[in-house]
Formats: structure tokens, sequence, C-alpha cells
């Protein structure tokens, strides 16, 4: 970090499942430890790409998170700049996504038809735009924001809406949202996670250059691509 004006800290272990000790390590003190670094090699200001379930601190991830976000906030001498961003799509997802994609490909029923949630995405390209617009908004410092592609979608829209981009129907039948809950694999999926970007927007006048559906499309381009 010798001599760089800017620093956007990604580095964490983003499973619930790490030991909390882990999670501490990396997450929390790995964080302070290079914010510190950066304000001592005299950096203007350190971006953390935090997360959106440090809002609520649900699981030990989520905690380690807010945790390193409160270190943040004691620190002098640099400008902090914490983004929230929810679930990040696009070319090169993994995990849950990447799976409901290649249900959805593949024509898998889903028993998702009656779950009611409300859900923040943000793709990828957004989220980097969003990153610079942090790193040269002077009304940036010390703010704490939320970053999202727009309005939230439930768990069937966000299938059927991949299912567009990817050229095959999303296959839905309704099952109890309530068994769904008890499934520890399912149990995410029902859950609402809702992203206020407005400070974003407001504050530093942001707007995504992509649109949800554009970031669908781009995502299931690379997903056929890769063999998908």
């Amino acid at each position: 970090m010798q001599d760089a004006e800017a620093v956007v800290h990604l580095a964490n272990i983003a499973h619930s499942r790490a030991p909390e000790s882990e999670l501490q390590r990396v997450n929390v003190d790995g964080t302070l430890e290079r914010a510190r670094e950066a304000a001592a090699l005299g950096a203007r200001r350190f971006v953390y790409l935090s997360s959106a379930l440090a809002a609520g601190a649900a699981d030990r991830y989520g905690r380690s998170k807010l945790a390193a976000e409160q270190g943040l906030a004691q620190l002098r001498g640099i400008e902090v700049v914490i983004l929230r961003p929810p679930l990040v799509y696009g070319p090169g997802v993994k995990a849950n996504f990447l799976a409901l994609m290649r249900a959805v490909s593949r024509g898998v029923p889903l028993p998702l038809a009656s779950v009611d949630n409300r859900r923040s995405l943000v793709y990828v390209g957004n989220l980097v735009d969003a990153v610079i617009r942090c790193l040269e908004s002077p009304q940036a410092a010390g703010k704490n924001l939320g970053v999202t592609d727009g309005a939230s979608v439930s768990m069937p829209q966000l299938c059927r809406r991949l299912g567009d981009a990817l050229g095959r129907p999303a296959r839905l039948f309704p099952f109890p949202p309530v068994l769904l809950a008890r499934l520890p694999g399912l149990r995410k999926v029902v859950q609402s996670l809702e992203v206020d970007d407005s400070i974003l927007r407001d504050a530093l006048g942001w707007r995504p250059p992509f649109t949800f559906e554009e970031g669908l499309r781009r995502t299931a381009l690379w997903y056929r691509s890769a063999g998908g």
C-alpha cells in the first residue's frame, strides 16, 4: 500500500460456518490492521466492503462484519467509507446463486411458487461502479452505504427473470414456506433481506449503470459460455 491514495478492502471469510475465532482473526482484526497500515502509509481513504448481513448481525459472519465496521469507525487519520452490498451476482458467481441458475436452466421443478419475500441484489458491475464513486466522492467520507440494483424482488420473481435471461421458463410449484424455512439448505430462500441505498443515490448522486435485467442477461451469457 506504499504511495496508495486509497485502499479498497474485500479480503474476508464469507462463510458463517467458519469458526468464530477465524472470523475474528480475518474479518475483524485483519481488516483493522490493514486500515491502520493504510493510514500510516498516508492513504487518504479506506473503502470497506462489508455486507447487508451486518445490519441484523443474525449470524457469526454478520456479527464479524459489524464488529469490523465498528472498529473502523474509531480510526483517525484516514477517511473510512463502508459499503453494505446484499447478494452480489454476475459472471463468475458461485454458491447459491449459481445453484439456482443451474436448476432453472435444467428445468428442475422448484418449490418456490408460494414464497412471498423481498430480496435486494446487486450486479457486480454496479457494485464496482459504486466502489469507484466511493473512492472519488468527497461526500462519501464517513458514510455507511447500502448498494443495490434497485427495487427488491421476491424469490419467484428472481427465478422467472433468471429463466427469461436463460431462455428457459422457471418451473415453480407451490409448497408451504413455513416448511421450507425448516430445511437448513432452503431457510434463506424464504427470508427477506432488503437494503436501503437512498444515501448512496441521494447524497452521492449514484445511479447503477446496469439494470437488473441487464445484469441477469450478462450473467446468463457467462453461464452459457462456460458450458452451463
